[in-house]
């Protein structure tokens, strides 16, 4: 199994190019939740379609807490101890996001995303 899974919305395009600014920096295996055997890592399509998951030395984390590991692997020290920190404000934040990632803000910072 490779060191590091990132399973996430392939529909959603803040997701995608998030994670090609991710893979920058960090060999990982990217998986869309719509095509990919959750049963593998214990997960629900219901939970995948709420929010993202890496999966990392038997580890899962979800959500904003997988946002957080991701920037920290990826060496982004600062923004991920900020969003950590930030507590319940950057899990409401990444909640927000989340649900609203057909929403033409979250759609606009898609394209934004480099």
């Amino acid at each position: 199994m490779p060191e590091l899974i990132v399973i996430f919305d392939g529909d959603c395009n803040l997701c995608k190019r998030s994670l090609a600014w991710v893979e920058r920096e960090l060999t990982l295996t990217a998986l869309p939740f719509q095509s990919s055997n959750l049963d593998l890592y214990g997960l629900t399509t219901e939970q995948c379609s709420q929010e993202v998951f890496a999966i990392s030395e038997g580890k899962t984390y979800s959500g904003a807490a997988a946002v957080v590991f991701l920037l920290r692997k990826r060496g982004n020290s600062f923004a991920s101890t900020v969003l950590h920190f930030s507590g319940p404000v950057g899990r409401f934040g990444y909640k927000w996001v989340a649900s609203h990632r057909s929403s033409f803000l979250v759609r606009s910072l898609g394209r934004l995303f480099l």
